[in-house]
Order: structure tokens, then sequence, then C-alpha cells
């Protein structure tokens, strides 16, 4: 479900923010980082707050420099949730931007990267980007999942899943609490043939991962805790 949480602390969007580059990959505006010569790409799919968030262009270099061609489309067409509309609520926005359009989105940017000869995939999904990834994670569209404080899973999503899944979730989630964890958890348990890795971090809420105040200290620690966790997750499967 979407919740306040899912709301709080906006970032302040920047056209211009990043290492890297805008163009068009797979029917979407794309920011892009990292050598286009790698074979081994990254799917970053944001939160509602799109794919000008800073510090989300900040990871998207991070895992850049880790040797992978990473890519954060536009899945909202230019139209990222604005907190401050208030007579258009997440559950108006949402009826515009739904989870099942992202994932018919992303298997087109996937298909995209593979034209341009990229063998292994992993992709990291936040918040609304976390049930985009889990539906992925149910093929052989990649090669690795992560989802870092997912909204609008459920049970019945990791039923299905076959890619190697790590689930990193937050003590203070709202939207995806961490009793509901523990049941994506017992369920991927259950299926030994997928490798998996579940982690509930403490003091921190929904959205740590790339809502934080660059200038509190504990929660950029927080963030890059996380961060490296994600990022081991991708050396170990996508090769």
């Amino acid at each position: 479900m979407a919740g306040t949480q899912c709301c709080e602390n906006p970032p302040a969007l920047s056209s211009s923010s990043g290492y890297g580059s805008v163009f068009e990959l797979g029917g979407l505006k794309t920011y892009v980082s990292g050598s286009s010569d790698s074979k081994k790409a990254i799917l970053l799919i944001s939160d509602i707050f799109g794919y000008e968030a800073p510090n989300l262009r900040k990871l998207a270099d991070k895992v850049a420099a880790d040797g992978y061609y990473v890519v954060v489309p536009d899945f909202f067409y230019g139209d990222p949730y604005n907190s401050e509309n208030k007579e258009r609520t997440i559950q108006v926005w949402l009826e515009s931007h739904g989870t099942d359009k992202g994932f018919e989105d992303a298997k087109h940017v996937i298909a995209a990267l593979k034209d341009k000869g990229i063998s292994a995939i992993g992709a990291a999904g936040f918040c609304w980007g976390g049930k985009v990834v889990v539906q992925l994670a149910t093929s052989a569209n990649i090669q690795a999942a992560v989802l870092l404080h997912p909204s609008f899973v459920s049970v019945d999503d990791f039923t299905e899943v076959k890619a190697p899944i790590a689930i990193l979730g937050a003590e203070l989630d709202r939207p995806t609490p961490p009793e509901l964890i523990m049941q994506f958890k017992e369920i991927l348990s259950s299926k030994p043939e997928v490798d998996s890795f579940v982690k509930i971090y403490p003091g921190v809420a929904h959205g740590w991962t790339v809502r934080y105040n660059v200038e509190d200290k504990k929660a950029v620690q927080s963030a890059e805790e996380a961060h490296q966790d994600m990022l081991n997750w991708f050396a170990k499967h996508v090769k």
C-alpha cells in the first residue's frame, strides 16, 4: 500500500544532477551513467519522485564506478508525484502511474540493453520501483534483484520469484513493516533454488536509502550501508 511515508521528504528534483547523461532507451528518457562498453548493466527503478532525484542519480554514479552501465529511466513520462499539489493525491496520481505499466516499460528497457550487447542485468527498485523489480524477478529478465523499502508488494509476489533477490527493509517502515518483510523471507526460505538475502535496518524509516538528508551524518551512514549491501549482491550475481 501507499501511505504517508511514501510521500515524506520529497527530493528537490534537478534535471542537471549527476555525472551521467540523459537520452532515450527503450522508449523512455533515461539517466545513464558508466561505460557503454560494460557488459553488465544495473537498472534502477525510482520511487514516486522519479529519475531526477539527486540522491538517486548520485547512487547511480556510485554503482557505475563499480564497472556497471547504469540506467535510471523516467517511468513517469515527466510526471513524477508532486506532494505540493494537494488536489492530486497519491491515490489519484497512481491511477496514471501504476506498477503494471512500469513492469511493461521495464521489459522494453531490458530488451534495449540486451540489444546493446549487455549480457548480465541486475535491477534495484525503491518504494514504487520495488513492485516492478519483484515482477521482473519472476522471469529470466534479470540476473539479480534488490528491493529497497518496497511498496505495493505482497506475499504472493514472492511465490514465483526465480532470480536471486535481496530485500532491504526499514525498522520503522509503515507501508511495508518488518513483520511483512519477515513473511517475504519465509516464502523465500521455502525456495532453496533461489538465493535470497533479507535485512532489516534499525532506526530508519521508509525511503531512507534515497530520501536522506545529506547533512545528517547518521542518515548518510545508514543509506550507505544499504547501498553497499546492494552492491555486494550485484557483485555476487551480475557477472
